[in-house]
């Protein structure tokens, strides 16, 4: 890939050719065809599945818990605008009898506290770009966010990054005489309170800012990372097909893919365009490798779902002024899959087994989970699945199976 006018390390990712009007500035890198995808992924954000390393990392915009993800934990609170890829799921009807569950009334006739407990354990059983990450950057972390299912706190970055998110979304409702910078700045404050509304708990991210200096603060700093966009793409030249679409496939070997994607472009002559927005800072070359993974992953959704490669893959970084692009081959998605065939067979072996293993990186400092995590000293929590006994453990992989076909792919 080429080089950005602007770098970051590893650890600084979050928070061209066009249908509906190209980018402007910035800088437009179309990579050579890589074939499998290295294993490092510091991060992505808020597509789904934007898709993040752990919250609160630098730049962060919170994929983690992104809408629709049943395997993540403190939901990013992203409305979702546009039809799902997916067949609708039915909605049971209602009943007249009370539910089983119903809250208790006091005499008083108001509900009656009820015991908080911890989500129910369960397996894996579908692998998004965001868990995919988790996996590669740390076993352990997986485990913790969707088998045990830990809460993490919010962070100041990564909500931020979802109020961005929204604003770019829901601008373009409006006609494109009226998609302006001035405007886009405007809506800030309103997206902030709306998500605060799903949200209350972000409260707590300025409790101990009674001037509100670090609130107004944080508030400018959105605002300028949603005007700095409009100097990369010029959106009254842009009319999206979807915004936030949630894509959802499963492959031949059953293994089933989802995510979000910010934005779908499509041409008149059919061809498609998937763009994703970062509030970080684009990667150095070397370590653009888990960005594209997370967009190749899109890709390889849609190819399945529409039966087209898409033509372009751009990665747009507000916090740099970059815009990366990528246009993929089926050689690039068939690499994609078998890799994530693999880490997927990776996944079940732990999950089977209970050995999840922690891999210390730059991003452990950033992890909410260091107290019950043996690179720190801690424990982790008792293993909430089910194992197989001696008599019935699973065999002993060979070289180039389970966990270790990773490097191969």
């Amino acid at each position: 890939m080429g080089t950005s006018t602007e770098e970051a390390g590893p650890d600084a990712a979050d928070d061209g050719h066009s249908g509906q009007g190209g980018g402007q500035g910035g800088t437009a890198c179309a990579a050579p065809a890589a074939g499998a995808d290295g294993e490092a992924i510091a991060g992505g954000e808020g597509g789904a599945d934007g898709e993040a390393g752990a919250p609160g990392g630098p730049g962060t915009a919170g994929e983690p818990g992104a809408p629709g993800d049943p395997e993540a934990v403190g939901g990013s609170g992203r409305a979702v605008t546009s039809a799902a890829v997916t067949a609708p799921v039915p909605t049971p009807a209602a009943s007249a009898a009370p539910a089983a569950d119903a809250e208790p009334v006091t005499a008083a006739g108001s509900p009656a506290p009820l015991p908080v407990s911890p989500p129910p354990a369960t397996p894996p059983v579908s692998l998004s770009p965001s868990r995919a990450g988790d996996f590669m950057q740390c076993p352990l972390l997986y485990r913790f966010r969707v088998i045990d299912k830990l809460p993490e706190k919010p962070s100041p970055a990564a909500t931020r990054g979802t109020v961005v998110h929204a604003v770019l979304e829901r601008l373009f409702d409006a006609p494109a005489a009226q998609r302006t910078a001035g405007g886009a700045r405007s809506m800030v404050p309103g997206e902030w309170e709306k998500l605060l509304a799903k949200r209350p708990e972000l409260a707590g991210l300025f409790e101990d800012d009674p001037s509100g200096e670090r609130l107004a603060a944080w508030l400018a700093d959105a605002e300028a990372l949603v005007e700095r966009w409009f100097t990369l793409e010029d959106p009254t030249r842009l009319e999206p097909a979807d915004r936030e679409l949630y894509v959802e496939t499963v492959l031949d070997s059953g293994l089933r893919l989802r995510g979000f994607i910010d934005r779908v472009d499509v041409a008149p002559t059919g061809e498609v365009r998937l763009v994703d927005y970062k509030t970080g800072k684009a990667p150095r070359p070397e370590y653009a490798d888990g960005p594209l993974f997370q967009m190749k992953f899109y890709a390889l959704v849609m190819w399945r779902l529409r039966g087209r490669v898409p033509r372009r893959l751009q990665l747009v970084y507000l916090g740099s002024g970059d815009v990366l692009t990528y246009d993929p081959t089926e050689a690039d998605l068939r690499g994609v899959e078998r890799k994530l065939l693999a880490l997927w067979d990776a996944i079940q072996r732990a999950t089977a087994t209970g050995d999840w293993r922690p891999r210390r990186t730059k991003l452990c400092g950033w992890c909410d989970h260091q107290a019950v995590c043996p690179e720190f000293g801690g424990t982790p929590p008792p293993y909430p699945l089910p194992v197989p006994g001696p008599a019935q453990a699973l065999p002993v992989a060979a070289p180039g199976e389970g966990q270790g076909r990773m490097g191969l792919v």
